[in-house]
């Protein structure tokens, strides 16, 4: 007897997964992972002469057992050179009790959604209640995401947008100031930016630290997010051993995060993280300290986000009848 799979496109998955359901869904994760009721996600990484590609699978049972592999590339130059997404992707959500594949969801839509919802579940109990302004590093297709989600759990008096780009800052600022009620404004001095803001949220493809200890007032919260492979970098090492340092997977960002580089330049070791995501939202660990406390969330990215977002869009898609069905028999 063949089963029939669910193929859902982009433009599906961002019509029925929404930032709140998709938060949500993180969270409930990363609980679960914190009290033991899963197993840790793995990931699988290897270079190509101008990206890469990742494997990101991992386990959840929640009506039933599910798991998910999520296929990405990354290719940097594909905007500029070919005029495609940088990242580019699938993933396959299989019933884990008998292997039958459920659906296959396109990726870039399923990480920009996860990605962003695991640096509101970190703001929500690590940033400051008050935000005055929160800046965005990186206008490209995860930063409309990241604010979306961001603004589900704080809601700061203003947003300011950064990009080596002038003018794709000042293109991002008006595309979001239409869909928000609070004023989006590029920024073009970085320091200044940083400097300003409570919230800064780094989503770049650098390669090269860009965010320094100098820049960042007392009481900040950093979503790094943009570090996911071992040559990405963000976060000054420096930075990262002053900072109270909390992880989506530390074993993970010791090997790819802005962790792994802080590691390299001998600021910092693996012992000295305060917690992973999951640890403080189990409440296993505390969340923020002080109102002067600097903390630095390195988001590497996880298998248990996408089998989280992936069960979330499926189930949202079951209800709505949307997506095609095809059978492989």
């Amino acid at each position: 007897m063949s089963v029939a799979t669910l193929l859902l496109a982009r433009d599906e998955v961002e019509r029925l997964l929404t930032p709140d359901a998709c938060i949500s869904a993180v969270e409930d994760a990363f609980r679960r992972l914190a009290l033991g009721q899963v197993p840790p996600p793995g990931i699988l990484g290897m270079h190509a002469d101008e990206g890469s590609f990742h494997v990101k699978a991992g386990f959840l049972a929640l009506d039933r057992p599910y798991f998910a592999a999520k296929l990405n590339a990354n290719f940097p130059h594909n905007a500029s050179r070919h005029g495609l997404p940088t990242i580019q992707g699938a993933v396959i959500l299989s019933d884990a009790g008998n292997g039958v594949p459920l659906a296959i969801v396109d990726s870039i839509s399923i990480t920009a959604l996860r990605t962003a919802a695991a640096t509101a579940v970190a703001a929500k109990y690590l940033a400051q209640q008050e935000v005055g302004t929160a800046l965005v590093c990186g206008c490209g297709g995860q930063a409309a995401a990241q604010i979306r989600a961001l603004l589900c759990v704080r809601k700061p008096r203003r947003i300011l947008a950064y990009d080596q780009d002038a003018r794709k800052a000042a293109a991002f600022a008006i595309l979001l100031a239409k869909e928000s009620a609070i004023p989006i404004e590029p920024a073009q001095d970085l320091a200044g930016a940083v400097g300003q803001s409570e919230i800064v949220v780094t989503c770049t493809t650098a390669r090269r630290f860009f965010v320094t200890t100098e820049m960042v007032r007392p009481g900040t919260f950093i979503a790094a997010v943009g570090a996911d492979n071992e040559d990405k970098q963000e976060i000054d090492p420096y930075l990262m051993a002053q900072a109270t340092v909390v992880t989506d997977l530390t074993e993970q960002a010791c090997r790819i995060g802005d962790l792994h580089h802080a590691i390299a330049a001998e600021t910092m070791t693996a012992d000295k993280v305060h917690a992973e995501l999951a640890e403080v939202v189990s409440g296993t660990k505390r969340g923020r300290a002080s109102a002067d406390e600097i903390v630095v969330f390195d988001s590497t990215g996880t298998g248990l986000q996408d089998v989280a977002a992936a069960i979330a869009v499926y189930r949202s898609a079951l209800n709505a009848g949307a997506g095609t069905r095809f059978t492989f028999s």
